[in-house]
């Protein structure tokens, strides 16, 4: 089941009149609901309300970083998918924007085809990909993977993953005890080339987070597993404790 665009809703958090409009126009344009908010605190409140299937969220705000802004969205339960759209373009800033929940990030001036391309693979992976008729679980030691509802539980408590750790977490639970490589994992997660951060930074950050929330002990982590100098595995028989 494919996701709709004329039902997508689409909230933008931007404080550049000009940007915001361009944004605005250009994603109504492609059949977009869009809402724009001019700071973190006016955008927090509206992401509460209205739910948006997808967040566009500035760095620079009149009312402080959008870093903090997006860990708290996370922190509040509100696990949508967020795209940072910013001016800087350090490397620095797009790890620190991985590793607080974002799941992509562009600068500006960005190119329209490519923001859409972007949009649009963030939503299937967040709302298409696993839609189906029939009911299916996968089961990893004593956690187990919903593909109907797109949910990760353990003693039948959900755990929340951003839509992109989900999907790593699926396809390395669909190959368990399989060796990947970064570039593979890179690979599994992305739906467009991008230039961002490297393969090896961008996946360290998403497998430390998946470890923060589904190792009992991530420091020492018994599920998600190491292969030095090649990437990582899923343990075939996980400890439980």
């Amino acid at each position: 089941m494919e996701f709709q665009i004329q039902n997508i809703r689409i909230l933008v958090i931007e404080d550049d009149l000009a940007v915001a409009r361009s944004l605005h126009d250009g994603l109504v344009k492609e059949g977009y609901s869009v809402q724009i908010c001019d700071s973190g605190t006016k955008g927090f409140e509206a992401a509460q309300q209205t739910q948006p299937h997808l967040i566009i969220l500035d760095i620079r705000l009149p009312d402080g970083l959008g870093f903090d802004f997006c860990k708290q969205m996370r922190k509040a339960g509100l696990y949508q998918p967020i795209l940072v759209l910013t001016v800087r373009d350090e490397p620095i800033d797009k790890v620190l924007a991985l590793e607080i929940g974002a799941d992509d990030y562009m600068t500006k001036p960005y190119n329209p085809k490519e923001l859409n391309a972007r949009i649009r693979a963030l939503l299937r992976r967040a709302y298409g990909e696993f839609s189906s008729t029939e009911s299916k679980l996968i089961f990893v030691g004593d956690l187990i993977i919903d593909v109907l509802k797109a949910t990760v539980s353990r003693d039948q408590t959900v755990i929340n993953l951003t839509p992109t750790e989900y999907r790593l977490f699926v396809h390395m639970a669909k190959h368990p005890g399989q060796v990947f490589s970064r570039t593979q994992l890179i690979s599994s997660i992305r739906d467009y080339e991008s230039e961002e951060v490297n393969d090896s930074q961008t996946i360290t950050v998403y497998i430390r987070r998946l470890r923060e929330k589904l190792e009992y002990d991530p420091a020492h982590p018994k599920l998600i597993l190491t292969v030095p100098g090649i990437g990582y595995r899923l343990s075939i028989n996980p400890n439980s404790h």
